[in-house]
């Protein structure tokens, strides 16, 4: 197994940070310093950072469903707690894959594999994300063009895949980036306060009827399995005549 990998899988952070471990001369491999991210960890090899052994965990993956007003970080901010302070400390090593902002809700993974962490958040295979957004009015049906060909949010073009009613003030949001803040931010744009934010899903995998603070186990092969993404079709909503209601249409 690769080094940085060895690393990882062991809870010592994320990839780049244990990269930077490595690379900083902190990390010693049968008592040689390596700075090699690459390195081949063997069977009976023994690796310490900052002289202390590292026991390589086994491999876990959790889905939480992470509350409004808790922060993905380890430590807490002001009146935001840590959604570590929710998880037993047997799972503490885990790191979150991405994050939801504070105020926002929903399903979030949490693992100590690095290969799946980093197919989870590189760019080039774009998972859709599926999250819920209460607004403080009705969406306007004709404004989604303008979500769906999208607008600069911090210097980036950002879009919508999708875009349904989910309820009277409830719209269905699929996105397949992950710029900060990027729902709250568009629907701004657009005139629109989001009361509440809620992530129903990643890739396959949903947040079901899981309840508010807690987690359940992924196994390795239903996380390849669930988290494989799928081509996403962007799809304007249909035209509505002003005597018709609002479209009701769910993503697939």
């Amino acid at each position: 197994m690769r080094l940085n990998r060895f690393l990882a899988s062991a809870g010592l952070g994320s990839r780049r940070g244990v990269e930077a471990m490595i690379t900083e001369g902190r990390v010693t491999l049968n008592n040689q310093t390596v700075n090699d991210l690459g390195r081949q960890v063997l069977p009976g090899d023994k690796v310490a950072v900052d002289g202390r052994p590292v026991n390589q965990l086994p491999a876990t993956t959790i889905a939480f469903h992470k509350p409004r007003n808790y922060l993905c970080s380890k430590v807490s901010e002001g009146r935001f707690r840590s959604i570590y302070e929710l998880l037993p400390p047997e799972l503490h090593h885990l790191a979150h894959v991405g994050r939801l902002d504070a105020e926002s809700e929903g399903l979030l993974l949490l693992t100590n594999d690095g290969d799946l962490a980093h197919q989870l958040l590189h760019p080039r295979h774009q998972l859709p994300k599926v999250y819920v957004a209460t607004l403080d009015k009705p969406f306007d049906f004709s404004e989604a063009p303008r979500l769906l060909k999208g607008m600069l949010v911090e210097g980036k073009k950002a879009v919508f895949d999708k875009i349904h009613k989910a309820g009277p003030i409830q719209v269905e949001i699929t996105l397949s980036q992950g710029i900060k803040r990027q729902i709250r931010v568009m629907l701004s744009y657009l005139g629109y306060d989001v009361r509440k934010l809620v992530r129903i899903s990643i890739g396959e995998l949903k947040l079901g009827t899981l309840k508010t603070g807690a987690w359940k186990t992924v196994r390795p092969d239903d996380a390849a399995k669930w988290l494989t993404p799928k081509p996403v079709k962007k799809v304007a909503p249909r035209k509505v005549k002003p005597a018709e209601s609002q479209p009701d249409e769910t993503s697939d």
